[in-house]
């Protein structure tokens, strides 16, 4: 079924591109959605995959009536048949959030791993090439900082996080299967923190969360003691490079994410700074196995993909501010109001 209606018109380079077709798992997702307008804008034709256990049809909506985007609602850990041919496979279907971990521990695992393999199941049948979301998760909690591609990473299977974090590097190996064993081109993109409009509200992560605290005046909740450290990537940078890994002749991992770091505590300062609120900013016990830092080692996508991120923090923060503005606006008016979560 086809939907909607506001894509921009595609670049001078897509005019080839326009008889390609790629498939997004995980296409109405914060992620998936934003990949899926940039695909539409490079001339493709887009077929977006979601079960929506955590995707919203409001971040495609605005798709609708585009002939070039399809929409297709199934659990890809199930079942997944696509008719004709496809050249590109996204495979970004995933619970992502701490609090989905806990609600999902079975999906999160599948999706990983039974999801997984039926995406580069197809991607072999197609002839296409694969492209994974992987996650900064596969290092843990990281004895080594920043972060590089090629660490191996510190991560408790039997924790919380574990049905994540195992499934993610589960996935990575399966991928890395499939290259070395069918010769199919894979990719993988090892995500680090991201921000931007169309992130859920309530997920528990730290930006929807202070976001959404301060707006309705609440205290901002910082687990832990606020020293732990985050870098946090606009949405419309990390596209950007995910969309250069996939038209690049990579094969291994790549960091794709905002090597800035900062405190907890500093980034909730500056949440309420630019809202306004007064806080306070009150502190709750740090989750098992909350990593304590994380940055981004970005050399291999500096000097292969051409690669940084642009937009400054001030800025893709106002952007994200306004939207959850307008969602906070909707659910008044509807009288709505709920947790935001907290800050991890």
């Amino acid at each position: 079924m086809n939907r909607g209606g506001g894509a921009e018109q595609p670049n001078d380079e897509g005019s080839d591109r326009m008889k390609k077709t790629c498939v997004v798992t995980g296409g109405a997702g914060f992620l998936g959605s934003h990949l899926c307008d940039r695909l539409l804008r490079e001339g493709f034709a887009v077929i977006c995959i979601d079960n929506l256990l955590t995707g919203s049809v409001r971040n495609i909506e605005h798709l609708a009536g585009n002939g070039a985007f399809t929409f297709i609602k199934q659990n890809v850990a199930d079942y997944l048949y696509i008719a004709g041919d496809v050249h590109y496979i996204f495979h970004f279907a995933s619970p992502a959030s701490p609090i989905d971990y806990l609600e999902y521990p079975i999906p999160t695992l599948k999706v990983g791993a039974l999801g997984t393999h039926k995406t580069l199941g197809l991607a072999k049948s197609k002839g296409a090439t694969f492209i994974l979301a992987s996650t900064s998760e596969v290092y843990g909690d990281p004895l080594v900082h920043p972060q590089p591609e090629t660490y191996w990473g510190n991560v408790n299977p039997i924790g919380p996080r574990g049905v994540y974090d195992e499934a993610k590097r589960f996935a990575e190996a399966m991928t890395m299967a499939y290259h070395r064993y069918h010769r199919l081109d894979t990719k993988i993109v090892r995500i680090f923190n991201t921000y931007g409009p169309r992130m859920r509200i309530r997920d528990g992560r730290v930006v929807p969360a202070f976001i959404w605290q301060a707006l309705r005046g609440d205290p901002l909740t910082v687990f832990g003691d606020g020293s732990q450290t985050r870098s946090f990537c606009y949405v419309s940078d990390l596209i950007e490079g995910i969309f250069r890994l996939a038209m690049s002749h990579l094969n291994d991992p790549v960091n794709i994410g905002n090597p800035r770091e900062m405190t907890v505590n500093d980034f909730a300062r500056e949440i309420l700074r630019l809202t306004g609120s007064p806080g306070p900013i009150v502190y709750r016990e740090l989750p098992v196995d909350d990593p304590k830092v994380r940055q981004p080692d970005i050399g291999k996508a500096r000097q292969l993909l051409g690669w940084e991120p642009r937009v400054p923090l001030e800025d893709g923060l106002r952007e994200t501010i306004a939207y959850f503005r307008t969602v906070l606006e909707e659910e008044q008016a509807s009288g709505r109001r709920g947790s935001g979560g907290g800050g991890r």
